[in-house]
């Protein structure tokens, strides 16, 4: 008897202690577009065609992404980098985002992405740049370690800058980098990013 209570003991420890772990979804990347704004919550329709609700957390940061220019981009800056490896190690880049100050460090690091197949995501510092007849080529620095880039002419550059809750409304393209599936099904953000002007944010 004793044998079975603490089998069944053991088993019920085991069913509380796993179960919000299986339950518990990793963060997801949303691409699309605001259809509808009721308050905090705005019912969107991913990239992939799925209706969903995101819910932007009380007082979490709204980014409007803009368009920015190779001009921009200069040591000391601190972006990131959506690529492709090549064969030499380095990443031809398919899109910048130039971060505020205020962001610096964000994301830091090399890994891989989600936006196109075998694309990768670079956040670092800029600690060189260097024109060449084969265009730029910038050296990105980040805390383990560090990449070259290369720009080709038609790498989207775009830049965020401070916005507000109330500046997100329908047909606006949002990304959102990490949200976080609760029960319901919503979608919770920390952080939106939305295209100013109609523009889609490329990362």
């Amino acid at each position: 008897m004793k044998t079975l209570l603490r089998a069944a003991g053991a088993a019920l420890i085991f069913a509380i202690a796993s179960g919000p772990l299986q339950a518990q979804e990793p963060p997801k990347r949303i691409r699309g577009t605001i259809e509808r704004v009721d308050g905090n919550i705005f019912e969107v329709k991913t990239r992939e065609g799925n209706d969903i609700k995101v819910l932007l957390k009380e007082n979490a940061p709204v980014l409007a992404v803009v368009r920015a220019s190779l001009s921009d981009i200069k040591p000391g800056t601190y972006i990131g980098v959506s690529g492709k490896p090549q064969p030499d190690g380095s990443q031809k880049a398919t899109e910048i985002h130039i971060f505020p100050e205020a962001l610096r460090g964000v994301g830091d690091g090399h890994r891989p992405w989600d936006l196109e197949p075998e694309s990768t995501m670079t956040n670092g510092n800029i600690e060189e740049q260097v024109t060449s007849a084969d265009g730029q080529t910038l050296t990105l620095k980040y805390k383990d370690g560090e990449k070259k880039i290369t720009l080709p002419q038609q790498t989207d550059i775009v830049a965020f800058q401070k916005a507000e809750a109330g500046d997100l409304k329908a047909g606006e393209k949002i990304f959102v980098s990490a949200a976080i599936k609760l029960p319901d099904g919503t979608f919770e953000a920390q952080r939106i990013a939305f295209g100013k002007d109609g523009l889609t944010p490329p990362m």
